[in-house]
Order: C-alpha cells, then structure tokens, then sequence
C-alpha cells in the first residue's frame, strides 16, 4: 500500500512548503487565487492517459456521469441523461471521479487537505470530483455562472473548488474567465447555476471579465459563488481540467424526487 502510494504521489516537492497566506487572502477578496504549478510531470502523464481511457472506454466504473459535447457547439444544445455513448474524446463532463484511485490520489493531495482544511471547519467531503474536456476540435463554450443555489439541492452552499489544468489552458484554448469580486454578492438568483442575461448586462461583466490562463500543473482555488465562464478551445489542442469541490462533511442532500445524494469522505 505504502509503495502504490509513493507511485502515486502527483505534487511538486516545493508545493508541499507553499506559503498560502497570499493564496488564500486573493481568495476571500477575489474569489479565486493562483496557486502556480503543484502537480508533477508524471501525474500529468497519468491523469491525461487515465481521462482518455475514461473517455475512450478502456477503463469504467459503474456510476460514472458522462455528457457529449452539443453536436451544434451551443450550451442550451446539450445532451442530458444519456450517459455514455461509446468511445470519444468529445466528451465535456466526466463526474465522480473520485471512484478512480489516481484521480482519488490528487483530490487527497496534502496541499489541497491543508487549504480545504484551513476553511471548511471539521470533517470534509467532496460534493463532485470532474474532469471538464474542451476536445481540440472545439467544445461547448460556459456561459457565466455560479456553482451554488438550490439547483445543488444541499441545506448550505459549498465554498472551495481547486481546479487543476491537465492541459496548458490559453486564451484562446478556453481557459476559465471570472467576474474579479463577483463572490462577495452572493447568488445572482436562489436558483444558481446560469447568470440571467440582464444580470450579466447591468453587472457589464463581459467588459470586465479576467481571464485565467494556465499552464498544465497549475492549479486555482475558484469560490462557488465567483461568477465564472470560459469560450470554445481554438488552439487545436485538447484542454482537460480535473476541478473537486470540497465542503462540510455535515453537508446535506435536499432532494426528494430520489433517494438523497451521500458523498465521498476525504482526507
């Protein structure tokens, strides 16, 4: 056990001595911050191959969440509940990765346990673990949204996500582009989840938007509340992203219509 640990160890010796204080202040006042490369060569190695063999059929777990990319390259086009559909790159969600153990070994990195534990109080799970896939023939442009509201049917609003670029994301690769502040307001509606058009219009968040390139390795620290979005991926390269949501362990699932949601333990 101790030796599949060691192989599976993904984080930069001098991630382990980050100094967060600047992090985690551009986090509360920003609503997201750079925590700069952490994640090795080889763990890139091994997460990009473990995504395609997701994607591609080679590997399964019973459970997975997958969603297609809209044939018409517009987010209202997209597919919803029909799980997978056979081997493709094309695929823009992957979810509950945590059920695969080299994914499982990132989201319980010792980085990510120190930051989720300096701001969520006691125990920690994670709401979901994703992979978000830009093929390099394009993707499905996010318009600007919040990761929260009733439309997550918890009791309480998760906080943290920390996002990891598998791929370089550029400019012009689709990379995540944010409303700087935009946490601060809370939700733009009860619901969550897409920001109505006039709220969009009146905040001129297209104008202010910031956008966030990475080179594969770096990672971000995201607040759920921070309006964020990100464009198609015109570099002709493949722009995968594995982005975990963690928050009290005390989280509940609200929903009625289905048996509620557990969620995985961490750390």
């Amino acid at each position: 056990m101790r030796a599949m640990r060691a192989m599976m160890d993904f984080l930069l010796p001098e991630a382990r001595a980050l100094d967060l204080a600047g992090p985690l202040s551009d986090y509360a006042a920003r609503g997201y911050a750079r925590l700069g490369r952490v994640m090795n060569d080889a763990g890139l190695e091994a997460l990009r191959a473990r995504s395609d063999d997701l994607m591609l059929g080679r590997v399964t777990y019973p459970g997975l969440f997958f969603q297609l990319d809209a044939g018409s390259g517009r987010y209202e086009d997209l597919p919803y509940g029909k799980g997978y559909q056979g081997p493709s790159t094309s695929y823009r969600k992957l979810e509950k990765l945590e059920k695969d153990p080299l994914f499982l070994a990132w989201i319980e990195n010792p980085l990510f346990e120190q930051i989720a534990r300096s701001l969520i109080p006691g125990e920690i799970s994670i709401y979901r673990a994703v992979l978000f896939n830009k093929a390099a023939s394009g993707g499905t442009p996010l318009p600007w949204h919040q990761d929260g509201g009733s439309y997550w049917g918890l009791d309480r609003d998760p906080e943290l996500q920390i996002w990891t670029a598998l791929d370089d994301a550029p400019v012009d690769g689709g990379c995540v582009e944010v409303l700087e502040g935009s946490h601060r307001d809370g939700l733009a509606t009860p619901l969550g989840g897409l920001i109505p058009g006039e709220r969009a219009r009146a905040a001129d968040a297209d104008a202010r938007r910031v956008a966030l390139p990475a080179r594969a390795g770096e990672a971000l620290l995201i607040h759920n509340h921070l309006w964020h979005c990100s464009a198609v991926n015109r570099s002709g390269h493949p722009r995968r992203a594995f982005t975990v949501c963690y928050m009290s362990r005390a989280t509940r699932c609200l929903r009625k219509k289905r048996a509620p949601r557990t969620f995985t333990p961490v750390f």
